[in-house]
Formats: C-alpha cells, structure tokens, sequence
C-alpha cells in the first residue's frame, strides 16, 4: 500500500495526471471515498495525463461517459446511485476484458458497489485527512502486483 497526502484539489489533480501518463491500457482503478473526497477531481486529472481535452465530468447520471481521444480510451463510471445487483446488470467487465471496445483506463467511482472484480486493479481510497486537505491510499491487486 502506497500513501499520499494531497493537500489539496490541485494536488488531487496531479495524482491523476501521474497515474495516466503511466498507466496502461487495460488498467482498472476503483474509487472509494466519501462525497467530496476528490474521487472526479482524481478522474479528471487521469483524463488530463492521458491528453483528454473534453471536460471530464462526474457520470452520476448517465452511469459511464466515454473519453475516446485520449493516448489510450478513458472510461468513467459511477455507481453511487444504483443497488450492486443494478450494477452486476451493467456486465462491466467488458470495460475490463476490452470485448466490445478498445482496451483502457477504467475509472470506477463508488467501487463498493461491485459484486464482481477484475482480477488486476488499483483500488484507490480518498479520504479527508485530520490535518486537513485528503489522503490518498493506493493498493494494487492482482498478478500484476
């Protein structure tokens, strides 16, 4: 487990911009945290490193939004409004496993909504921290540990 202090929105952004300079295509990342805890401010600066030009905005809604232009594909989804069998419904794992679409970075805000994981992803858990700003703790699982 890797920890970091984010001492702001900005610093947020820059975790973000980090993670998709480097990561892979094919790569999951699930988001924990509390409302407000940065979990789209993270996902927009992933779009940023990846050289996303459209504003990346939260999915609450519309459940995914589709970044295509980026160096590789940015899938973004959040599960905060819908019940975990709604969710298993969705089949993501075709994000994942790159069936339907090209391989990408898969962003899934409110993770603890899946019944079913991927078997290699970054779980990343944004939390307020006591001495202000946020923390972020990142866990990678799967063989590519």
């Amino acid at each position: 487990m890797t920890k970091f202090v984010l001492a702001d929105a900005e610093a947020t952004r820059s975790l973000g911009v980090s993670l998709g300079q480097s990561l892979p295509a094919g790569s999951v990342i699930l988001l924990e945290g509390d409302l407000g805890a940065g979990k789209t401010t993270l996902v927009q600066g992933i779009g940023e490193g990846l050289g996303i030009r459209d504003a990346i905005v939260s999915p609450t809604f519309t459940l995914i939004n589709e970044y295509p232009q980026g160096r590789i594909p940015l899938y973004h989804l959040d599960l905060y409004r819908l019940q975990s069998e709604e969710v298993e419904a969705l089949n993501l794992e075709s994000y994942w496993e790159g069936i339907e679409m090209p391989l990408g970075i898969v962003a899934i805000e409110w993770a603890e909504r899946l019944l079913y994981l991927p078997p290699n992803y970054l779980h990343i858990y944004l939390k307020y921290s006591a001495e202000g700003g946020r923390q972020a703790e990142l866990v990678s699982v799967g063989s590519g540990e």
